[in-house]
């Protein structure tokens, strides 16, 4: 079931310029806080299944949905609550599922990532990460088929999804027939504990896009200043109709592929590199910079942040999680095609 369209509104309806970038940190801040909110809770037992935290690419992220607009379409991986917030996704949503309360998006039926608003865009994520190309292109075509013209559609995805056959089909469609779509490759140096040399023998993912006849685009992900003018530009072309567009953004995941993975395959020399730098201290220092806030202003965000999160996590371990004898499992938008089947009420 989704919730009404007025529920997602993206800060790319309301932020340009400066007040984009604020806007972006704070949906980075909040990210960050509430990943480690969930770290907790995860090893004191209270939350069951994967908690996948976005430490070190929040930037990225979060510069993916500040330019976002309301009906554009965007399938986030595990590590966008950043890009998520910045697109309009409650806060709410995203404890609801971890804790797996029946107010949540999906009912509690399906824990931590597998959540999302489709009628609005925001696509719950496919485990199988290449396959959600192939969804957001469907999206797009059926806007195509609609009249709707001026709509994006963004898949973020790793750089290990990139050699998925999923990958290359869809993208192959998308650039054949011309549609909207940013393929954001967040480039984190590992596919799961699998370094880059063993993954893919291109010296640069962006060399791949002139096999697809596709603009690419390449960024520090440490950095959001950076990001933002990359992911506006890509954005703005594909929005123009020129197309695909292939963003790889060179970064370091800095924690494991979840919180059960102590991530000590991570090499040393990575760690200690530009790669390593944590893009949210990197984000502070930009707003000090440039004077669009002071440290007093950004503790006094975080203390604020931090008190949301605390009172919106103690109200939903209030709420109830699925009755397994009276919750009716069957997907949530074809209740009404049960019938009268003998095995449902």
């Amino acid at each position: 079931m989704s919730s009404p369209a007025s529920v997602l509104t993206p800060v790319g309806s309301r932020a340009t310029g400066c007040a984009a970038a604020s806007a972006a940190y704070e949906c980075m801040l909040r990210a960050r806080l509430l990943d480690d909110k969930f770290a907790t809770l995860y090893r004191a037992g209270k939350i069951h299944g994967g908690v996948f935290l976005g430490r070190g690419q929040e930037a990225l992220s979060a510069a993916i949905g500040v330019h976002l607009q309301a009906g554009d379409v965007f399938a986030p991986l595990i590590r966008d609550a950043a890009g998520r917030f910045a697109f309009g996704e409650p806060m709410l949503d995203a404890i609801r599922n971890y804790l797996g309360s029946v107010l949540g998006p999906m009912r509690g039926r399906d824990g931590n990532v597998h959540r999302g608003h489709p009628r609005e865009g925001l696509l719950p994520m496919i485990s199988h990460l290449g396959a959600m190309i192939s969804v957001v292109n469907g999206m797009l075509f059926a806007r195509r088929h609609q009249g709707r013209t001026g709509q994006v559609g963004v898949a973020s995805l790793g750089e290990g999804g990139t050699s998925t056959g999923a990958c290359h089909e869809a993208l192959n469609q998308a650039a054949i027939e011309k549609l909207p779509l940013v393929l954001v490759v967040a480039n984190n140096q590992y596919a799961y504990s699998t370094g880059n040399d063993r993954s893919f023998a291109c010296a640069d993912l962006a060399d791949r896009a002139r096999g697809y006849g596709i603009a690419a685009h390449t960024v520090d992900g440490t950095r959001l200043p950076d990001c933002l003018v990359t992911l506006d530009r890509a954005i703005s072309a594909a929005r123009a109709g020129q197309g695909p567009q292939l963003v790889v953004a060179n970064l370091l995941r800095l924690c494991g592929h979840g919180e059960h993975d102590d991530a000590g395959y991570i090499e040393t020399r990575l760690k200690s590199s530009a790669l390593g730098r944590d893009c949210l201290k990197l984000a502070e220092e930009y707003l000090v910079g440039e004077k669009l806030a002071d440290a007093a202003q950004l503790a006094a965000m975080r203390s604020r942040m931090q008190a949301e999160i605390e009172e919106a996590v103690a109200q939903v371990q209030r709420e109830p999680t699925p009755d397994p004898y009276a919750e009716t499992w069957s997907a949530l938008a074809s209740g009404h095609l049960n019938e009268l089947h003998p095995n449902f009420p």
